[in-house]
């Protein structure tokens, strides 16, 4: 997966960087840019209800330290989820399909010895 993905703040608007998201969050930015990113963010539904959220935050300056947490955990998961998958995947081994096939092959043929040999 790549990085972008696991950024939990990262995919909640294509305009808006984490960085100016957050000081906007924090009111550290400029009138001028604020009006821009609220502009943004009231272009979609799912933003705009993220923000209110974001914005129900009492500590300001705990909200970087609780992004990074959950990005952290994030990661942890789908790191955990991916090893899992790879655990399951089923290991491509040569020998043993040459040895399906070998045993297949002497079915086959006892099948048609025994026949052979009934028949006479």
């Amino acid at each position: 997966m790549t990085k972008n993905l696991k950024d939990i703040l990262s995919n909640l608007s294509t305009g808006i960087d984490q960085e100016t998201l957050l000081l906007y969050l924090q009111d550290k930015l400029p009138p001028g840019q604020k009006h821009e990113v609220e502009k943004q963010l009231m272009q979609g539904e799912f933003e705009e209800d993220a923000a209110d959220g974001l914005q129900e935050f009492k500590d300001k300056e705990q909200l970087q330290y609780m992004v990074e947490m959950l990005n952290r955990d994030l990661k942890k998961r789908t790191e955990a989820k991916k090893k899992r998958r790879e655990k399951m995947k089923i290991p491509y081994e040569p020998w043993i399909y040459i040895s399906i096939l070998i045993l297949l092959l002497l079915v086959a043929l006892s099948y048609f010895v025994i026949r052979r040999m009934m028949g006479q």
